[in-house]
């Protein structure tokens, strides 16, 4: 053969003394291995673009993490203001669960998929996600073995879907992982170069997006009805303002520790969606938000008077807990029917599929305060999902 032709072969790895190459057991690692490298590698990709994106759709990303945080943690990782310490446990506990899924992945099931090429680890993984996604929302979190409600009735189940694809997205990386260092075929070693690649371009252009958005240069606004997508921003601003308020005299003066802490999260999430209405309001129309009139607060869903706002501070303690209940609970529907109106319109998609969560989350925290838990909390994240569900 000459040395052109030998040339052309792919190399696929060191040879022994004798010029052979050594078994193809000898040059792979253990499939555990290479799913525990995996799970490191995937599960850290997706933190980093759930933590990029999430303000893209409406998200607030420590609000998020600290939702993840109370699976484990309980009312511990619950405050107005997301702490450093809640987040970071909410990191690390999405981490590990994207870990120990790709070690079941390769590890458990990795008599059928270790030895898969990479675009039919891509087919697999992508179905692997609805699937990973579903148990968690609708099973592991909410019965057993955590019987945590708030994570399913507080964020719908495609936001886990996206977090769990960004995660299975990087599976195929799993066939230069399963060789030892030197060993590698060429065509894995150019095809995970390529994917690591188009990886890392993807977290740039991410990172690019959030930088200048973060900083009011928000990607320009893609809607169809300019004057009703700024009547909704500017309305449920203002509705959370009260909200928020509301919220206060709970985590103030809840009787019930447990209703504190949901008072608590209310605080957050509104404050953080504020947060982002105002960031779009700035990056899309390049002007101050005007602020709502007395007429159109009163004409609001769910607005509660200031005669209503006055006697629930004045409410005798023992009366709190109810009263504070029945006035969220009338003030998130109102919420609730001003994000269904959005969700089902032809406004800016970003808008709609923060109306969604907002839907989702605000329906989900009645049935907290309700009490919901267990197979009736799925259900009603089920149905909250869905429809408006709200009389």
């Amino acid at each position: 053969m000459s040395d052109g032709a030998h040339s052309a072969l792919p190399d696929a790895g060191p040879r022994t003394d004798s010029g052979a190459l050594p078994p193809a057991r000898s040059r792979r690692r253990s499939r555990w291995m290479a799913a525990a490298a995996l799970g490191l590698i995937s599960s850290t990709f997706s933190t980093i673009v759930s933590q990029l994106v999430a303000a893209r759709i409406g998200r607030d990303a420590a609000v998020d993490w600290m939702t993840v945080a109370a699976i484990p943690a309980r009312d511990w990782a619950i405050s107005a203001e997301p702490s450093w310490s809640a987040m970071l446990a909410g990191i690390t506990f999405h981490q590990w669960a994207d870990f120990s899924w790709a070690l079941v992945f390769f590890g458990v099931l990795g008599r059928w998929t270790a030895d898969l090429r990479p675009l039919t680890i891509l087919l697999l993984a992508l179905p692997w996600a609805v699937f990973t996604s579903s148990v968690e929302w609708f099973v592991l979190v909410p019965l057993f073995p955590f019987w945590q409600p708030l994570f399913t009735l507080q964020q719908p189940y495609w936001m886990g879907l996206l977090v769990h694809a960004s995660s299975a997205v990087m599976y195929p990386l799993f066939t230069r992982l399963r060789w030892r260092r030197g060993a590698a075929p060429a065509r894995d070693i150019r095809f995970t170069n390529a994917w690591v690649t188009g990886a890392l371009a993807a977290i740039a252009l991410a990172g690019t997006v959030a930088l200048f958005g973060n900083r009011g240069y928000e990607p320009r606004w893609l809607g169809h009805d300019r004057d009703a997508d700024q009547t909704y921003i500017r309305h449920m601003t203002a509705h959370h303002v009260q909200g928020i308020e509301l919220a206060r005299m709970g985590a103030e003066r809840a009787q019930d520790p447990h209703l504190g802490k949901l008072a608590m999260l209310m605080i957050a999430s509104q404050t953080g969606e504020n947060r982002i209405f105002e960031n779009w309001w700035l990056s899309w129309f390049d002007t101050e938000m005007p602020d709502c009139s007395t007429e159109e607060r009163a004409a609001m869903p769910g607005m509660l008077t200031q005669a209503e706002m006055r006697q629930l501070r004045t409410i005798a303690p023992e009366r709190f807990d109810a009263a504070f209940i029945e006035a969220m609970t009338r003030h998130h529907k109102g919420a609730v029917k001003m994000a269904d109106g959005m969700w089902r319109s032809r406004g800016d998609l970003r808008l709609r599929v923060m109306a969604h969560a907002i839907r989702h989350e605000q329906q989900g925290e009645i049935a907290l305060m309700q009490g919901v838990s267990g197979v009736a909390a799925v259900r009603a994240a089920f149905r909250n999902m869905l429809s408006d569900n709200v009389n």
